[in-house]
Parts: structure tokens; sequence; C-alpha cells
């Protein structure tokens, strides 16, 4: 059975996620077609309008309901985390321009994420952003502390920082 190689792969003692990716990828569709209510990794899903669905539907939602509850997840955002976070030793960082509203020059919030290699500097961070912040870099700040930190200041995991450049991106 299922749960029987389950555990056996998980006494080998190796690090074992089960994934569902068919539900998944059902969930996300019926998300995107917004007829349900779901985020990748969510534990579970609400159904907006069960009127409108057809008994197949019902039936994938039902069987995807009970994979949730027993699982707790799809595993598929468990997996892209611990190949990003673990194999990768990659670390997230959220650059703002707005430092007051956590927002790009857009106004939108926290629009962005990075994923830059743990040890990574600020100025790093400004190169992924674009060459031209990276080569007018003076400062960041961590918006968190308010501290100003130098070219040479590593990133942490969830770090929110904003680039100070004599020269902006084109």
């Amino acid at each position: 059975t299922v749960d029987k190689n389950i555990n056996a792969m998980k006494n080998t003692g190796r690090d074992v996620i089960v994934c569902a990716s068919e539900a998944e990828n059902l969930l996300r569709r019926a998300a995107k077609k917004g007829i349900i209510h779901y985020l990748p990794g969510d534990n579970s899903f609400n159904i907006k309008q069960e009127a409108e669905l057809n008994d197949q539907q019902k039936k994938a939602l039902r069987i995807i309901r009970n994979i949730l509850s027993k699982y707790g997840s799809t595993g598929i955002q468990e997996v892209i985390n611990y190949a990003c976070f673990k194999l990768l030793n990659l670390i997230v960082v959220y650059p703002v321009e707005d430092e007051l509203k956590l927002t790009d020059k857009k106004g939108n919030i926290l629009p962005d994420a990075r994923l830059l290699p743990r040890g990574s500097t600020a100025k790093d961070l400004a190169h992924a952003i674009h060459a031209d912040l990276a080569k007018g870099f003076l400062y960041a700040i961590d918006i968190r502390s308010k501290q100003r930190l130098s070219s040479e200041y590593k990133l942490k995991n969830n770090d929110v920082i904003k680039i100070v450049s004599a020269t902006s991106r084109s």
C-alpha cells in the first residue's frame, strides 16, 4: 500500500516529502478559474460556488480534500522550499523602494522576493536588481532595524532591504 511504501522510504533515514502533483495542478487551475480559493502550500481550500460544480468536479475536489487532510498538503510547495533552502542553500530577501510603505516605485506592497545564495551581500542584492544600482551603490537600509548597512553586509533570510544608490535603474 501507499502508506507502507511511504513509511519504508522514511525509515531509510532520507528526507521524504509525499507529493500529489496532479492534485496541486488541479487546485492551481481551479483557483485560477475562480472555482476555489487556494494558495500553493495551503493545507485546505474553499469552494466558492459549489452549486456550479458538476459531479465529477465535486468528486475530484473531495478526493483532494482527503489527500490534504491525510498529508497536510500536496507536498509540491514543500519540495520547492526544500530544493531552494536546503539543497541550494538560498535565502529570500525583499527589496523595497519606499522604506515606510514597503513598496516599489509603482506603490505595490512587497512585490518582489529575490532568492540569493546564502552569504550574499547587500551589493549582491543591488546587482541582482540591476547592474546600475550596484554600480552606484552607496548603502542599504535594513527596514526592520532602520540601520544603514554597508555593501559587505551579509543578508539574512527574510531581510527587507532598501538599496540607496547614486544611480537608478534604467
